[in-house]
Order: C-alpha cells, then sequence, then structure tokens
C-alpha cells in the first residue's frame, strides 16, 4: 500500500542565518550543501505551489509545464507537436504562453529535461517571447537548442544564458524554488529528471523515461532514493507506455548484438533508418562499424547535426576517416559501407523515402542490400510506417524490423514499469503526464490496482491549475489559455481554426472559382463568365455542370442589380456563393468552396 497524503508540512526548510549563495550566470545560485542538512527558507502564509500543464496532457507532445510559488516561475520544456491530419500545411505546433505575457519578470528559469523536439522544439520562438530567461540543462540538450536556434535565426543562439547541469548531484536556487537532479533511462545522450523544492511540496519529473533491465557497460538506474525526499511528494509521470502491457524485454546488449550480426554479415550494402536523436546507438554503431573496418555514412540533415554536436562533446569516439560522405558511397565495395539515415517513420521528403522511390542522388536500393528499422513507431504513424515497410519488401529480401529480430529498445516506460516506478519512489500525489488523455487515465488506474487512494491521483487537461498548500492539493476551477499556436512557414499563430476550417474543406472538396466582369453602368456582364475549379471537377469533361453553372450565376447577377443603383459587390458574391453551392451540392453531392469574383468596369 503506497502512502496516502498526510497534513505534516516538510520539515527543515528554513534557510541558517548567514547561509550565503555563490551567485553565478544571471542571478541563478548553485548550493553548496553540508551533507547532513538540508538548505531552508521560510514559507510565506499566502504561498502556494502551482503546477499547470501548457501541454502534453492531451496529446503526444508540445510538453511544457508552469511551476508557480510566492510569485517565482519555473518553466519545464518547451516542446513542439507535430500537426494531426486534419491539419493540412501546418508545419508544427506550439504551446500558448498567453498566460505568461506581464510575468516575463518573474520566470527564473527554463529547464529543459532532453534533446527531443517534443520537449525543445519550440524553444527557439518561445525563449525569444518571453526575453529569454536563463535556461538550465546538460551539455548536449544545450547545444541541441542553441543549434535549433541557430537553424531558425542565425546569432539568436548568443541571446541565451544558460547554466549547464555537470551532474546528477548539481544544486540550483531559482527564486524560491530549490532546484535538484536525478538519473533517468531513456532515448537520448544527457536526459535528466528534475526535483523543484517549496514548502508546499516537492515536485518530482523525470521527463521521458524508462525502467532500466539490464543496461550495457553501466550502472543499472533505479529510482528509490526519490522515496526520500521531504513530503508531500508530487510525481509527475510521463505515461506514454500505460497500455503497453506486454513490452519487449530486449536487453541494450541484446539489441547490439544483433545489430552487430547484420552489419558484420551483409553481403550488400547496410541501411539502417533510425531517430536522429539515437546518439547512444549511433555512437555504438559507428564505432563497431570502425572496428571491422567498414565505412559509414550519415544522411539527414538531422543525424549529421546531432553526431557532429556528440562529437565536439566526446561522446562518439572514432577516427574521421570512418566517416565519408555520401556521394562517396561508389567508391567502396558496398559490402564494406553501412548508411545510417533518417525517414524511418516514413516522412514524405526524409532520406529513406526518397531512397525507395528512386529519388536519391546517391543510394540505390538492391535486392541483396540489408534495410534495418532501428526505432519504434510513432503513435498515428502506423499507416505511413506499413507503406514504407510494404514497398522496401518489393526493392530488397533483407528488411528487418522489430517484428522480425529485436533491433530497437524503447525509450519509454510501459505499464508495469510505471507500477515499479510508484512501488519505488512512494508518492504522495501521483500525476501521470506528457501522453493522450485516455493513457493517462490507463496510467491512473495501474496506480488504483496497486492501492494508490483514487483522490491522490489527479488527470489534468492542458491549461488546468493544480494547487498544493498545507499538505493537500486542488484542481482550481479556472483555466489558463492553453488552445493551439499553430505555426505555418515564419507564420506563428497566425493560422487559426477559420483558416484551418477553409483548407479542410478544400482538401475535402476543392475549389470553384467564378470571375465575372461587370459593367458598373449598364450592370451587365462584359465578355463570358470565367469558371475555374481545382479538385472538384475537371471543367472540360463537364461541359453541360459549367454552363448551367454559368447560366444561374446571370440570373444572380440580373437578380441583384438595378440600373437606378450602383452594384453592392459583396452582396452579388454573397447571393453567387448561395445559388452555386446550392446547385453543385444537388448536381454532385459534394460542397467545393465557392469564391465568386467581381471585378467592376
Amino acid at each position: 500500500m503506497l502512502k496516502k497524503t498526510t497534513n505534516a508540512l516538510p520539515t527543515g526548510l528554513a534557510r541558517p542565518s548567514g547561509f550565503a549563495m555563490p551567485k553565478t550566470l544571471d542571478g541563478l545560485a548553485r548550493i553548496k550543501i553540508n551533507p547532513n542538512r538540508e538548505p531552508i527558507f521560510q514559507k510565506s502564509p499566502k504561498s502556494a505551489l502551482r503546477i499547470i500543464p501548457l501541454g502534453g496532457q492531451e496529446e503526444v507532445g508540445r510538453n511544457m509545464t508552469l511551476f508557480e510559488y510566492g510569485g517565482d516561475i519555473v518553466i519545464l520544456d518547451m516542446g513542439l507537436q507535430f500537426p494531426e491530419e486534419d491539419m493540412p500545411g501546418i508545419d508544427y505546433i506550439i504551446p500558448n504562453i498567453s498566460y505568461l505575457k506581464g510575468k516575463e519578470k518573474n520566470i527564473r528559469g527554463v529547464i529543459f529535461s532532453h534533446g527531443h523536439l517534443d520537449h525543445i522544439g519550440a524553444a527557439p520562438i518561445l525563449l525569444r517571447q518571453l526575453g529569454y530567461p536563463p535556461v538550465i540543462g546538460r551539455d548536449m540538450t544545450l547545444a541541441m537548442v542553441k543549434k535549433k536556434m541557430e537553424d531558425i535565426e542565425k546569432g539568436s543562439a548568443q541571446q541565451l544564458k544558460t547554466m549547464r547541469v555537470n551532474s546528477v548531484a548539481d544544486k540550483i536556487r531559482l527564486g524560491k524554488f530549490e532546484i535538484e537532479f536525478f538519473e533517468v533511462e531513456h532515448s537520448i545522450m544527457d536526459a535528466v529528471g528534475v526535483i523543484l523544492k517549496t514548502p508546499d511540496g516537492t515536485v518530482i519529473h523525470p521527463g521521458d523515461w524508462t525502467m532500466e533491465k539490464d543496461p550495457a557497460g553501466r550502472k543499472l538506474v533505479d529510482y528509490k532514493e526519490l522515496s526520500k525526499l521531504p513530503s508531500p511528494r508530487i510525481l509527475m509521470l510521463e505515461s506514454l507506455g500505460a497500455i503497453v502491457t506486454n513490452p519487449s524485454r530486449t536487453t541494450e546488449e541484446e539489441m547490439y548484438h544483433n545489430l552487430e550480426k547484420l552489419i558484420s554479415e551483409s553481403v550488400g550494402k547496410i541501411i539502417i533508418g533510425t531517430f536522429s536523436s539515437q546518439i547512444r546507438r549511433i555512437g555504438h554503431i559507428l564505432e563497431y562499424a570502425e572496428k571491422i573496418g567498414k565505412k559509414v555514412a550519415l544522411d539527414g540533415y538531422s543525424m549529421k547535426m546531432n553526431v557532429e554536436i556528440a562529437k565536439e562533446l566526446g561522446y562518439i569516439k572514432m577516427h574521421k576517416e570512418t566517416l565519408i560522405p555520401v556521394s562517396d558511397l561508389h567508391k567502396y565495395p558496398e559490402n564494406r559501407v553501412v548508411i545510417i539515415c533518417t525517414g524511418a517513420q516514413g516522412e514524405g521528403n526524409a532520406v529513406l523515402s526518397r531512397i525507395i522511390t528512386d529519388n536519391h542522388r546517391h543510394i540505390k536500393i538492391k535486392k541483396n542490400d540489408t534495410v534495418i528499422f532501428s526505432s519504434s513507431v510513432v503513435p498515428g504513424n502506423e499507416r505511413t510506417v506499413q507503406r514504407l515497410k510494404d514497398n522496401l519488401y518489393r526493392k530488397c529480401d533483407n528488411v528487418i524490423h522489430s517484428d522480425v529480430m529485436d533491433v530497437h529498445t524503447s525509450g519509454h516506460c510501459s505499464a508495469q514499469d510505471i507500477q515499479e516506478m510508484l512501488r519505488q519512489v512512494r508518492p504522495d500525489f501521483f500525476l501521470p503526464v506528457y501522453a493522450n488523455h485516455y493513457m493517462l487515465k490507463e496510467a491512473a488506474k495501474l496506480a488504483l490496482k496497486i492501492g494508490f487512494h483514487k483522490d491522490n491521483i489527479f488527470v489534468l487537461d492542458n491549461g488546468n491549475i493544480l494547487e498544493a498548500q498545507n499538505g493537500q492539493a486542488k484542481i482550481l476551477p479556472k483555466k489558463v489559455d492553453a488552445s493551439y499556436v499553430m505555426v505555418d512557414g515564419l507564420g506563428i499563430g497566425d493560422v487559426g481554426q477559420v483558416v484551418i476550417r477553409d483548407r479542410q474543406v478544400l482538401s475535402a472538396d476543392g475549389m470553384f472559382v467564378i470571375t465575372v466582369i461587370l459593367d458598373s453602368k449598364t450592370k451587365q456582364v462584359v465578355g463570358n463568365i470565367q469558371v475555374t475549379s481545382r479538385g472538384f471537377i475537371y471543367v472540360k469533361d463537364n461541359f453541360d455542370l459549367v454552363n448551367e453553372t454559368k447560366r444561374r450565376v446571370q440570373k444572380a447577377i440580373k437578380d441583384t442589380t438595378s440600373k437606378k443603383t450602383s452594384p453592392e459587390k459583396k452582396f452579388i458574391e454573397n447571393n453567387i456563393r448561395e445559388v452555386v453551392g446550392l446547385y453543385l451540392f444537388q448536381q454532385t453531392q459534394r460542397r467545393p468552396m465557392v469564391l465568386p469574383v467581381i471585378i467592376e468596369v
């Protein structure tokens, strides 16, 4: 039975007199603590800890959470969400920070848990809008944030005020928050869990995580020490795997053994499709290829950039001769080269898709090549990835993926992992996060099954405010604005639901443009009425429909104009839109977007 909430306040939280904090960058303080004594500060009677998710509670992605205490604000992550199927033309979606407008001076820092785009992708835009508050993270994460910023706006990374998390032993003061860190196991280097201490609660947030089974040459990561943190402990747990009840138990050692076997025994070239963020795995492949004398070509912008960052930080160690440009592949025997590329999710312009469709300039797939999918399928991409596999199987006899061999291990938890984490941490409150709503509800059920009290579980929506004070927690009735902010090209938030609805109509039934030149004196149509159709009908094959439409437009203009008055364009256009729309629906049972254009001469 897990521990239930008590009304006891955390003890030992008043700062000792004369306790001095060494100043570092921009007022951030790194706390040096006597191992036998916790740092403490006085609790204001009006203070309460507030937790406000701006994204990540109703979708996979757009992860961003605000923590407020005594007027101070700390932000965890600034992620993006990739567009859904009903968002044509949208590049990605970012969190809505309207709640923070006017409160920029209260933001003490932005902590990044790790470098995946669903946690850092919105940083270039949001950091600029918030006036570049201090950012905190590990080396790889900070380097990826800087690179992302430079990609969007040259020179913007120079605006960053950064603080490196050198080790999980680091302790940082951000206003009234005391920040600590802990090791987590995830699928990218330098992932870190975050602890936020306040007198009204200790928040424990691992970011994305998994329960490690059998690490390859490293100490096992577990989370038992977190149970010793002051109560009330509030565990915010990524719950993407709450529905994974039969997870693969493949260890890293087994996965690497399988990859090495495939690489060493291939009679053709090896093509490995994976996430560019799988730096540890990519590094292992690079080092093994060098060991057996094979050359490696990287393809995909993010793949090249991430490997370059990892090399600069010393996370990948190899001779520079091991890496070759893709354009030099033809200089080596095919059984002596390995290609690591992006596109395992079937993205249209990604490397793997271009290889399959014979649109890659330097890589042509052959029957005796080996293609490896060393990645999981992102939710929502199932059909795209299946189509990618179908096309690959037509061109290659050796397609390897997790259904036929263990060539991937997930960096996310399973249902059993969530229950084990709850047992290890023994939190007072449980907040499942970073997943679709139904996954969060399933995570809550997992907690109930092992004895967690239902009153101590909170499933939040984006924009909810959870307030913790005096050992109690509740969701406030008001919500902050957490609506979508869509990014389309250079436009940020200028594409709203009206534009999206228009795009949906265009994608569903097309458009029908009617151009009329109207004599402003005689109110007569000048010349022929022009009809243009896109995505609705092919005009040359539908003469009768088009001619009847023109006739009805003539009548609509006659009915809405008078020689004694000036023509009212808006009134005429609306009447044409109504008449033509009704007629087209009667004839086709389709509703194209009808766009009348009246030109007066």
